[in-house]
């Protein structure tokens, strides 16, 4: 009986404290609604509005006639939509003493462009994977000069750089511009790749070595597939670098060559005739449309790779 008794009060005792025992750990979930979400979640959406308000104003003024603009509800919705500002915007409008609109600076920022981009960003990741990984003398030098090179303001060598097109005899041509964005491209995309790869694990590398890889191969077979945010990471960087640019655009090109932006300021700033707003917002989110393309293509691996060291080291 005794006995009995014991193993009752044991099992008791146990069905006491086993819910305890078994029940969760740990701190209780915040509420959604708490006082520090909503200041969060109020102070973002203040920001999203503090930018998108300009765009959104640019937006329904492109699509409205120019009737409709000098009434000055800038913020109301357009009452009849037109898409005539865009068209001219495009293919009418004078940019000096030319009349073809932004078609001929497009397709100028895209042959300047796509070239830039491809061999600046292959140079700088093959010089950054050598640098990350293939120590030489004076390797250390080598990239010290570089960062220096990645903050020099470009207008101290507009002028020397001038000479050399000059020269060489490319000045005022796409392809000494498709030169120039390249060179001034490579010493920050450098510093990206070189950090990025630095940041894997290094014996991966050494593993490819024991296994007999050279040069090359750990670079297309290893580093390669496992670099592609930061690959997106400087594509962004030099895209909306480049089609952005006014200044080398307007000093190592001619008026036959020239890019989009420098199309759009002549559009803009042109005194001749009726001021058109309605063609000038037009014109701008044409400008505008192809890096923000890019970055909501691939801003979410833009964010991984500056996450995976793009800017450690």
């Amino acid at each position: 009986m005794a006995n009995i008794s014991t193993l009752n009060s044991t099992a008791a005792g146990f069905d006491a404290v086993s819910p305890q025992v078994a029940g969760p750990n740990g701190r209780k979930p915040r509420k959604v609604l708490s006082r520090r979400n909503i200041i969060l979640y109020g102070l973002l959406i203040v920001a999203a509005l503090y930018y998108l308000l300009p765009l959104y104003v640019m937006f329904v003024t492109s699509m409205k006639g120019m009737p409709e603009i000098r009434m000055g509800n800038i913020f109301s919705p357009p009452m009849e939509i037109t898409f005539e500002p865009w068209a001219k915007a495009w293919a009418s409008a004078c940019t000096g003493l030319n009349c073809d609109g932004l078609s001929r600076g497009f397709w100028n920022s895209v042959r300047i462009l796509v070239p830039s981009v491809l061999v600046s960003i292959a140079v700088a990741s093959v010089s950054g994977y050598a640098l990350a990984n293939w120590r030489f003398k004076g390797s250390e030098l080598f990239f010290s000069i570089l960062i220096v090179g990645a903050f020099i303001p470009y207008q101290v060598m507009i002028y020397p750089i001038v000479i050399i097109l000059r020269e060489l005899g490319i000045y005022g041509t796409l392809t000494g511009l498709v030169i120039v964005h390249t060179i001034f491209g490579m010493p920050i995309l450098t510093l990206l790749f070189r950090n990025y790869f630095t940041s894997l694990p290094e014996e991966l590398f050494k593993a490819a070595r024991i296994d007999g890889a050279g040069f090359w191969q750990i670079y297309f077979r290893i580093m390669l597939p496992m670099a592609l945010p930061i690959f997106v990471v400087a594509m962004i960087l030099q895209v909306t670098g480049i089609w952005n640019d006014f200044l080398f655009g307007v000093v190592f090109t001619r008026p036959d060559s020239y890019p989009m932006t420098v199309q759009l300021n002549n559009i803009v700033n042109s005194v001749q005739g009726v001021k058109e707003y309605n063609v000038n917002m037009a014109a701008t989110l044409l400008t505008g449309a192809v890096p923000l393309i890019v970055y909501f293509v691939s801003g979410r691996l833009f964010v991984r790779g500056i996450a995976a060291g793009a800017v450690k080291g």
